[in-house]
């Protein structure tokens, strides 16, 4: 053997050594290194591959595609974020016009409600003021003296029956149907005390020796005063007064 060829094997045997060691080296190091830096490794080795020249451009696209890839992914997450958002706005003005919706509908059911209520009560008090009534103040003759159960029988006869009761509770208060009773300090007159008692004249001449006369006025005033001898005891009773 030459000493060239003794020297080549040499060379080669050292090489060979070489590979060995670094191939053993090499799994030595692999259980102690994580994803990250096997990609690293992955990448520098495939930018070993290309030519010198051509690593920076390689480099360049490479980061782009990173960039690119950042950017369509935030791009995603907000345009899902925007999803939601406009999702929790949509629910939210639903139910706001729900709530607005049942508010209104309540109230105008309650609306309808009293509505029926006044309805109901002003036909009542048209139907009991329209009652005919079955006698006038003419119908009864002229006597000299009249009893307090005389004078409530006129009356009865004249206030439609619905209403009695309240024509009652007043004369009641005002005069104890006394149809000559006077008031010492204004000089209010008769069963319903007026003022002047020169008003029951509206209902006739006689009305200083005829009840029937004062009933037809005090009934008359009643219902044009408050709509009824009811309308005009619930005044009454809050004032004192009508």
């Amino acid at each position: 053997m030459s000493r060239i060829s003794v020297r080549g094997l040499a060379v080669a045997s050292a090489t060979a050594v070489t590979a060995v060691g670094s191939v053993v080296g090499v799994a030595s190091v692999s259980s102690a290194q994580n994803n990250d830096a096997e990609a690293t490794a992955a990448d520098a080795t495939l930018l070993a591959d290309i030519p010198v020249g051509q690593q920076a451009p390689v480099q360049t696209a490479s980061l782009t595609q990173q960039a690119d890839a950042q950017a369509m992914a935030a791009d995603a997450s907000a345009k899902k974020d925007a999803e939601q958002a406009a999702r929790r706005a949509a629910a939210e003005t639903a139910i706001a016009k729900k709530a607005a919706a049942e508010k209104e509908a309540a109230e105008k059911e309650a609306a309808d409600k009293k509505a029926k209520e006044q309805a109901k009560e002003k036909e009542e008090l048209k139907k009991a003021t329209s009652q005919s009534t079955t006698s006038d103040a003419s119908d009864f003759p002229v006597q000299g003296s009249y009893s307090t159960a005389q004078i409530q029988a006129m009356a009865r006869q004249m206030v439609p029956s619905g209403q009695f009761q309240c024509f009652s509770n007043i004369v009641s208060h005002e005069s104890g149907w006394n149809m000559n009773a006077v008031n010492p300090s204004s000089g209010a007159y008769g069963l319903f005390q007026a003022l002047p008692a020169g008003k029951y004249s509206s209902a006739g001449a006689d009305w200083r020796t005829n009840p029937a006369t004062q009933i037809k006025w005090g009934l008359n005033y009643m219902n044009s005063s408050y709509g009824s001898p009811c309308g005009a005891w619930s005044f009454w009773s809050s004032n004192h007064w009508y």
